[in-house]
């Protein structure tokens, strides 16, 4: 009994040994919140309070329920195959299957991952002549996944127009197609379980009388479904209600947007009438400064049950703070700090990048790549490689050479025009008859097909001509129009991301012009430049030299293709090679570093814009910070820009209010720290109506040097077509070369080349 509990320090022994009643464990990150679960279970089973059988273990990932039958198979000899222990979805499998008559399914039946409930409802949509567009498949699997969540069949959900009513008719057709062919979704899974312990007493006596402690992880990441079937299983309001072990952080609940509800950490103590509420602060991961910012960030939330995090490792060094002038200057910055690192000793898989965006990957990823530094993208993929820059990326190569058979197949039917597989097949067979490419063959095909697919080449070729004299950066903005893909994922529940992707493409292109030594105003499709070849004579051949610039021998449209194609290659570090560590915030959740680097902490940026104005999504953006900064074993370092590239423009920036939050004792600023001025004022826009503001001072002393010779000057009200009425807050250049700093108040600083910008005076 002592060497299962003589590792434990006070508050970890005092949850472990609580008596049979339920309890709420508040586990601080890095508290050993694994530790606390496996030895309770096993001191439950070592005191003869429960058999190996009666055990049921609740996890949210199959990672975290392996590691707890691996620990409990060192801590006890007993076979763990018996035991309960598992995800949601797991527990729920094992139950239907068990009683699969009762829950109404056959013996057989087949989970369907996403994707192949994707595929289904497209099916479905087709058998049953109705719209993709107007009703969107992605559309149609978050309206009956969201609507399963809430424990919500179609004749349960409101519908209140008639678009809702459509969307419940399709719900209750999938439902049905899926009952017929015996198939079932991860929501299904759930809610299937929960129906039948509810309608069928027996059984549901059953399990409440076996189960008498009931072990919960992650508790804040609960939905409200999952709170319910707890609830059930554990009796409550019976006479003898199951002991429920819940151990979470309501500081680190993150995900609101997948329907987990922090606020079942308060009902739970009220429901489960909870006496033991115990909390884990001692931290064994972090050193001092970085719990010291941890905490001190987080006490800003008014919503929470509240802890301290501690350690005994001591104070630690200070976390580094580096102001940066824009976000290519921030990327390199951390390039440095990594090599430094290294030539430390540490390897880089002890070394993550964090970010609150995956649009901001791309920078970084840029720098690493010409850098030739392994990194590896966790939990999602590299920038070149994301759907919806492949898709970006074909058109672009259609702009380029419209001959790309493959470039012309994955986008003919994205998004969705109603060209299916049976008119591709037509097409395919005229290309080989007549020996063209897919899109030359596209005359040969006869009757609608032909039709639709000749307005996709319409829609190639417009496109081709009315970007044949523009910049690349402008191009690539014009195509992500033309073609709708913008559009297009808008639609969908986190299509916001996408469109972030699909911009930081044009700043892609923005960046590389730049870099590859093309003009900014040089036309995407031009060819070589004579003047610019390099040309060897050797007697009487002339040969061009290998190491002529790029601009030389490739349009920027063309290399600009070829350079994605590289930056997508095998450039990520393979499995098992050590490389530095790419992720955002939320997939970090879980894991620790000895090194850590936060980036982009801007507002609008992290706060993300879309939560910054509402209280909820304000919280829960800082307990995003607060996992984002515990990550961090023994260094921790946070960056911001002054200037980052959105939509193709140059944004100028406050620092995250985060940053202001943290103790100052516990910071060492890399850069000069931003005084109330232009870039970080105390959260004031750019331009206002104080005559000393940094805005407004440099308006002034743009004044004194009589203003350029182009007509305008700072202080100009104007008028753009995309971003409405702005001031010019500064100039710089002339003639052909100027450009304006102009606030557009909700969109922000921009910086615009007026003799391309459409800008009208007021």
């Amino acid at each position: 009994m002592q060497n299962l509990l003589h590792n434990l320090n006070q508050e970890q022994l005092q949850a472990v040994t609580l008596p049979a009643q339920s309890a709420l464990i508040l586990a601080g990150a890095g508290s050993g919140k694994t530790r606390v679960l496996t030895t309770r279970i096993a001191w439950l089973i070592q005191t003869g309070q429960i058999s190996s059988g009666g055990v049921l273990a609740v996890t949210f990932t199959n990672k975290a329920a392996k590691e707890m039958l691996v620990r409990l198979s060192a801590m006890l000899p007993v076979n763990t195959r018996g035991m309960w222990i598992g995800t949601f979805h797991g527990l729920c499998n094992r139950l239907l299957r068990a009683h699969h008559r009762d829950a109404g399914l056959p013996q057989t039946f087949q989970i369907m991952d996403s994707a192949d409930q994707m595929a289904f409802i497209k099916r479905l949509l087709k058998a049953n002549q109705i719209d993709d567009e107007k009703f969107p498949p992605k559309t149609l699997m978050y309206f009956i996944n969201s609507a399963k969540e809430q424990g919500l069949r179609p004749r349960e959900v409101d519908a209140y127009d008639e678009f809702n009513r459509k969307l419940v008719q399709i719900y209750e057709m999938y439902e049905q197609q899926c009952q017929r062919e015996g198939v079932v979704d991860f929501a299904e899974l759930l809610l299937r379980t929960y129906e039948m312990l509810v309608h069928n007493q027996p059984l549901r006596e059953h399990y409440q009388a076996r189960f008498r402690h009931i072990l919960v992880d992650e508790f804040q990441d609960t939905n409200d479904l999952q709170y319910r079937w707890l609830k059930l299983l554990a009796g409550v309001g019976t006479r003898a209600p199951a002991a429920v072990f819940a151990v979470g952080d309501d500081d680190q609940s993150i995900y609101a947007f997948r329907g987990a509800n922090v606020g079942n950490m308060t009902a739970f103590e009220q429901e489960f009438a909870v006496e033991n509420l115990i909390k884990l602060e001692q931290n064994y991961r972090s050193h001092g400064h970085i719990l010291d910012s941890a905490n001190i960030l987080i006490a800003n939330n008014s919503k929470r049950l509240g802890k301290n995090l501690r350690t005994d490792a001591g104070q630690g060094e200070q976390v580094r703070v580096m102001e940066a002038s824009s976000d290519i200057q921030e990327a390199n910055w951390i390039l440095d700090e990594v090599r430094s690192l290294v030539r430390e000793g540490s390897p880089y898989n002890e070394i993550a990048v964090l970010y609150r965006s995956n649009a901001q990957s791309r920078v970084i990823e840029h720098a690493l790549f010409s850098a030739n530094m392994p990194y590896r993208v966790y939990g999602g993929l590299r920038f070149f490689e994301r759907a919806e820059i492949k898709h970006a990326i074909a058109y672009l190569q259609l702009m380029d050479n419209p001959h790309n058979d493959a470039a012309f197949l994955r986008v003919v039917n994205f998004p969705a025009r109603g060209i299916g597989a049976r008119s591709l097949e037509q097409l395919q067979d005229a290309a080989r008859q007549h020996q063209l490419s897919l899109y030359a063959a596209v005359p040969y095909v006869a009757g609608k097909a032909g039709a639709t697919m000749g307005q996709f080449v319409r829609l190639i070729e417009s496109t081709r001509f009315e970007t044949q004299s523009m910049p690349l950066p402008e191009m690539v903005d014009m195509v992500l129009e033309r073609s709708q893909l913008k559009q297009h994922y808008l639609t969908e529940k986190e299509g916001a991301d996408r469109v972030e992707n699909l911009e930081q493409l044009v700043n892609a292109a923005v960046l590389f012009v730049s870099e590859e030594g093309f003009g900014k105003d040089a036309p995407a499709f031009a060819g070589p430049r004579a003047e610019n070849i390099t040309v060897i004579s050797s007697g009487d051949v002339q040969i061009v030299d290998a190491e002529a610039a790029l601009p030389a021998v490739m349009s920027p449209l063309a290399a600009f293709l070829s350079h994605a194609s590289l930056e997508a290659g095998d450039n990520q570090a393979q499995a098992g090679q050590d490389a530095l560590q790419l992720m955002t915030v939320h997939s970090a959740k879980g894991l620790e570093f000895n090194n850590v680097f936060i980036t982009g902490l801007e507002e609008g940026l992290f706060p993300h814009e879309n939560s910054a104005q509402e209280e909820a999504g304000l919280e829960e953006e800082r307990r995003l910070m607060y996992v984002a900064i515990t990550r961090a074993r023994r260094r921790l370092y946070l960056s911001f820009s002054q200037t980052r590239m959105l939509h193709g423009q140059t944004r100028y920036n406050l620092r995250s209010r985060f940053l202001d939050e943290l103790p100052e004792e516990s910071l060492k600023w890399l850069s000069p720290q931003t005084k109330p001025g232009w870039f970080s004022p105390p959260r004031k826009a750019a331009w206002d109506d104080n005559p000393s503001s940094g805005a407004n001072q440099i308006a002034s002393q743009m004044r004194k040097q009589g203003g350029q010779d182009n007509g305008w000057r700072p202080g100009q009200n104007v008028s753009h077509p995309k971003f409405g009425e702005g001031v010019i807050v500064q100039l710089e250049g002339s003639g052909s070369q100027a450009r304006a700093h102009i606030n557009f108040g909700k969109f922000g600083m921009k910086l615009l080349d007026l003799s391309i910008a459409k800008l009208e005076k007021i």
